[in-house]
């Protein structure tokens, strides 16, 4: 929220108080409390009718400061909070006449005690500073606020967020955190993060579930600003100094995401949403992709599987799907796994709405009577699931369904939650606007563990707040069937990747209006080389053949190579699962010392080695940049040098899809599905390690995440060696990358020379 009225003026109606310096401290082995009263204090009298600001500064990892800033501390506790894992850190503190130093592990601040501020260093180097003025308590007619202003350094850019479809670097924008279901063309989001990182080395997380503001260099240029409503602050800062790092550590405190089944990373197709379907259209969806030779893993149902004006019922509409078990079964006997549409929403015309209501299961309104409204569905209500009763009793309806043979749920909305309202558990409503995504995936997710097993529990999910990488996997919303809206839906994928996030999707071919054969074969390439690949569509089915022929080859292809990927591709996402690294990394995670990289938001990094840039224009045109090093196209083996931009034409069977020098990428035997033995004779293409001393080493991991073996390539006196552990039976294609030729060796020994 912007307080200021330029550089000189504050907004009329708002009146800022900052503290001016330390007049008290306590030193504690793991808390630091500074008391700095709103003026300088120069007698007694100085010190009657004056507020001051109480700032507590701990370490709840390694690395990380906590910091609170507090005006008036008497009040409730209000819940929900963010679940954080925190450790019992001692910090290294000394005082001298100018100033308090604190440490944890290489993060310092310093507390300027004449003229407070609060500077932080990073092993020894400056990161950013809460400069005079920079805290504030602001006061209005109706509501108080804190404020904390951080420097914005020259050349420092900020990431983050949140999954935001604004310019990818947030520098100049004011970001809300309020969860809204505004499409992906605004700068609304259905995934607020109130974490971003910066390119200088250090991360900020504001521990707020409620409405935060960031003004990213929008008020004060030089200044990042955030806030809330209230009488306390509370915001981590922590340090990397990579931004992979900062990653791993802010994971490390919210939690990890989970390890998706395998199952998951093949193609799931929909039946689309308003689409006129019924189970012969579903089997012709899905016979004609197996006529046509496309893998297909995932079939889902999206809303009309229940009647209209009923959503949610979870009882199927019989009139198009008369006998669903068997319907099911049949389905599965194909090899499918089946995704049902769902919402936390039971609309009056459901016969649950009675039964909820009888028993206290919904939101109420502040009078007790059920909160409704007819948005979305005619008078639906919101199930509490702040009441383990009305928890339990949603799952046994998931869990009937399960039952019959549903695997997975698309747990869609989950961010129009009321505010003017009241929980079973007294939760405050501001806080649990955005906090409600959290416990209402939590509820579904945890159901499929208990039914399914942790290592075959994946959701679809729109909404997402801090923590909700726990239960994986997220898709982009709704977007539009243009080039425009694939980019704006890329560009937040990426944010919402580094936002602690580790497996993302979208619509291929878009979800509104009806898509060309052109975005259709584009989206295609683009969807398949992303973490999870879904087709789904508003008005208009997503089978490739009502395109055209080509569409069904694209399709056929990508899809195909996904699957002969999925060794290499599952250790990125293990990597993800035990490190929070995302398997979609924008160039800058990846490239961090690229000047060139600090904005790039039209390609990524798939993994450690792979770059996809997808095309986002009818001419075919693909435009990219290559940092240092050498770099193959995977698909046509051509070799480019790096640190320089390039601009070329491909048609739909190809588009740019590289490995960086001295990777090795390992494909599987089989493409017809997305789960197999990734160890059972796979192919392992050695990119480069023609330059003395170049080495890497990867690991080819089973379904459930254990480890199956591993392949180490390194370059001794000009020659490149192969070691293997855990393998009987591989083939090995070396890409050189300084001259042309492939060499191609098939052996089952453990060591092979190629020199």
């Amino acid at each position: 929220m912007k307080f200021t009225d330029g550089i000189w003026l504050v907004k009329e109606g708002f009146e800022i108080q900052n503290p001016k310096e330390v007049f008290d401290y306590s030193l504690k082995a793991d808390t630091v409390t500074v008391y700095a009263p709103f003026k300088k204090i120069k007698s007694r009298g100085d010190t009657l009718n004056l507020g001051l600001m109480t700032t507590e500064i701990s370490s709840p990892r390694e690395d990380v400061f906590t910091v609170r800033l507090k005006h008036h501390d008497g009040g409730k506790r209000k819940s929900p909070a963010f679940g954080i894992n925190e450790q019992q850190v001692f910090l290294n503190t000394t005082d001298d006449e100018k100033a308090i130093t604190i440490e944890s592990g290489n993060l310092k601040v310093a507390i300027d005690k004449e003229n407070y501020a609060l500077s932080f260093y990073g092993d020894g180097q400056f990161l950013t500073k809460s400069d005079v003025n920079g805290q504030g308590y602001i006061t209005s007619a109706d509501q108080n606020y804190i404020r904390e202003r951080l420097d914005l350094g020259v050349g420092e850019n900020i990431y983050g967020l949140g999954e935001r479809f604004t310019n990818f670097v947030k520098n100049g924008q004011t970001v809300d955190i309020w969860n809204k279901d505004g499409g992906t063309s605004s700068d609304q989001s259905y995934k607020n993060i109130p974490f971003f990182v910066s390119n200088k080395g250090y991360g900020v997380f504001v521990n707020h579930p409620e409405h935060v503001s960031f003004e990213v260099g929008s008020e004060h240029v030089s200044k990042n600003q955030f806030s809330v409503a209230g009488e306390a602050l509370e915001y981590m800062i922590i340090y990397g100094p990579t931004m992979e790092e900062i990653l791993r550590k802010y994971t490390d405190l919210t939690g990890k995401p989970a390890l998706p089944p395998a199952w998951s990373f093949g193609l799931w197709l929909s039946t689309s949403f308003c689409t006129d379907y019924d189970e012969a259209t579903v089997n012709s969806f899905i016979d004609g992709m197996k006529e046509r030779d496309i893998p297909l893993d995932v079939f889902h149902f999206d809303c009309f599987w229940m009647k209209d004006f009923e959503w949610c019922n979870f009882e199927w509409d019989r009139r198009v799907f008369p006998e669903p078990e068997k319907m099911l079964a049949n389905l599965k006997a194909k090899g499918l796994k089946i995704c049902v549409w769902i919402n936390p929403y039971i609309a009056q015309k459901s016969a649950l709405f009675a039964e909820g209501k009888e028993h206290g299961y919904f939101i109420k309104n502040k009078d007790g009577s059920v909160w409704q409204w007819d948005l979305w569905q005619g008078g639906q209500a919101i199930v509490d699931f702040t009441n383990p009763a009305a928890c339990a009793w949603y799952r046994d309806k998931l869990s009937a369904l399960m039952d019959m043979g549903v695997d997975a749920f698309k747990t869609d909305f989950g961010e129009r939650i009321p505010t003017d309202v009241q929980y079973f558990d007294g939760s405050d409503p501001e806080k649990m606007h955005n906090y409600y995504a959290y416990i209402y995936n939590e509820v579904v997710f945890d159901l499929l563990k208990e039914k399914r097993g942790e290592q075959d529990a994946v959701l679809f999910a729109r909404s997402a707040t801090v923590g909700s990488q726990k239960f994986p996997v997220h898709w982009g919303g709704d977007c539009l069937s243009t080039y425009s809206s694939m980019a704006e839906s890329l560009r937040g994928g990426l944010s919402f990747m580094l936002s602690g996030f580790g497996f993302w999707s979208h619509d291929i071919g878009g979800f509104e209006e009806g898509a060309t054969p052109d975005i259709y074969k584009r989206w295609t390439q683009f969807g398949l080389l992303s973490s999870h690949s879904r087709y789904h569509g508003n008005v208009e089915y997503r089978v490739p053949w009502i395109f055209d022929e080509e569409a069904v080859d694209v399709t056929r292809k990508f899809t195909k190579l996904k699957m002969r990927l999925m060794p290499y591709l599952f250790k990125q996402a293990v990597t993800a699962h035990k490190d929070g690294m995302p398997m979609m990394r924008p160039m800058v995670l990846s490239y961090m010392e690229d000047p060139a990289a600090a904005t790039l938001d039209r390609q990524y990094m798939l993994g450690e080695n792979l770059l996809v840039a997808p095309i986002f224009n009818e001419e075919g045109r693909g435009e990219f940049y290559l940092p240092k090093g050498k770099w193959t196209n995977i698909l046509t083996d051509e070799v480019y040098d790096g640190s320089t931009w390039v601009s070329e034409h491909h048609d739909y069977m190809s588009f740019p899809l590289l490995a960086k020098e001295n990777s090795i990428i390992v494909c599987g035997s089989r493409d017809d599905h997305a789960e197999y033995d990734y160890a059972e004779n796979p192919t392992i293409h050695v990119y480069g390690f023609e330059t003395a001393d170049a080495s890497a080493e990867t690991v080819i991991y089973q379904a459930n995440g254990a480890q199956k073996a591993t392949i180490r390539v390194e370059n001794n006196n000009s020659e490149i060696t192969v070691h293997t552990d855990g393998l009987a039976n591989y083939e090995i294609i070396w890409h050189k990358q300084h001259e042309s030729g492939i060499k191609t060796y098939e052996t089952s020994e453990k060591t092979i020379k190629l020199a």
